[in-house]
């Protein structure tokens, strides 16, 4: 009798773990290895921040001299950013309700293996043109088509590339590969790091406001889908599309095959990440030899990621990152400027001033003429 009694507790331990464990159907994870897990992502985080930043830097110089004018985001558009966001993020909710999501998820991966390929092959190109000895030539090469003869004759396709270009997307493709046809977890992440870091090296925000505009609206926004409502948490479990970065928490126990991820979204790199890079290019501005702005933000930004982890550890709950991350990263820079005295100079910098309309008309007579 007395061993009936005491079997009866410990079998219903096992069906309650059963039970847990068909309905999370997600593996166990150790404490180990949801540390690992966090902290991982916090590391690939803030590599696309670091290195898209002082590449934005460059990108910014490059175009300047060659007297290009490079395409950055007004008012209206940081305005109408969150609005058109919501619209997209609602509808491919509603596409997942009412399709399969494995056909959509198929036409999905199509599309972004073909922007991860070129986004890796733009990131691997300065890496390779390094590694590459100097026994292997760096060969031009110029596609031309035109359309039409002499003065009326237009360019239908007019690129240059270099046979390390052609390496690098050698190499893309066969990362591309590996993704589409398996879609591990690790070629997942290196599309997602080199959308990041091209995101945070080409999209760029003119001035302070813009970015203070934007950032306030994505913060609503993400408030308002995370918490109000389980649009934002749905599709990014059902999204299969390397727009977030992943890392399993049973690592230590599943090893290379673990199924139990955490994830964070590249929004929550890269929004921060272009107004900590405008922050960057503000400091170089300046020219007093420091990058007093950008590291200050950066680090903010590191600790206000490490805040949006252990809120969603201890309450168990998905969060919305720019509910701690914007704060951080506007409250920092702003604050500090107040001390220093940089306010004005902060609010009046731009990457491109914006020229007169009347010296603008001036500039498209001469052309014209």
């Amino acid at each position: 009798m007395a061993d009936s009694a005491t079997e009866i507790p410990s079998i219903i331990e096992e069906s309650v773990k059963e039970t847990i464990k068909n309905v999370t159907d997600k593996p166990p994870a150790s404490i180990e290895g949801v540390a690992i897990a966090y902290l991982s992502l916090v590391v690939m985080a803030i590599l696309p921040i670091f290195f898209g930043s002082f590449r934005s830097v460059k990108y910014l110089k490059e175009q300047k001299e060659s007297g290009q004018a490079h395409e950055t985001m007004s008012n209206k558009d940081a305005l109408m950013f969150p609005l058109i966001a919501s619209c997209a993020l609602f509808g491919l909710y509603v596409f997942f309700q009412f399709f399969s999501k494995e056909y959509i998820n198929l036409l999905l991966t199509g599309y972004f293996f073909f922007l991860g390929v070129l986004a890796l092959s733009h990131l691997l190109s300065p890496v390779i043109s390094l590694i590459m000895p100097a026994s292997v030539p760096n060969v031009p090469y110029h596609i031309h088509f035109t359309r039409g003869e002499r003065d009326g004759r237009s360019d239908i396709v007019n690129y240059k590339f270099t046979s390390y270009d052609v390496i690098c997307l050698i190499i893309s493709l066969c990362l591309g590969g590996w993704y589409l046809f398996k879609k591990h977890w690790i070629a997942n992440n290196l599309f997602g790091i080199a959308f990041a870091i091209n995101g945070v090296e080409l999209l760029h925000l003119n001035n302070v406001v813009t970015g203070c505009i934007l950032l306030c609206g994505l913060f609503l926004y993400d408030i308002f889908w995370v918490f109000g409502t389980n649009v934002m948490v749905t599709v990014a479990k059902s999204f299969e599309a390397p727009i977030k970065l992943v890392f399993p928490q049973d690592l230590l126990v599943n090893g290379f095959n673990a199924s139990n991820f955490a994830m964070l979204g590249l929004g929550d790199i890269v929004v921060p990440g272009i107004f900590i890079a405008l922050l960057l290019r503000f400091d170089k501005s300046l020219k007093r030899g420091s990058e007093f702005y950008f590291r200050a933000t950066f680090c903010a930004y590191i600790l206000g990621l490490l805040a949006t982890i252990l809120v969603m550890h201890v309450f168990k709950h998905a969060q919305p990152a720019l509910l701690y991350l914007v704060p951080a990263c506007l409250g920092t820079p702003l604050a500090l400027a107040l001390l220093r005295g940089d306010i004005n100079a902060l609010f009046n910098y731009e990457d491109q001033p914006a020229i007169p309309e009347a010296a603008a008309g001036d500039s498209k007579a001469k052309k014209s003429e």
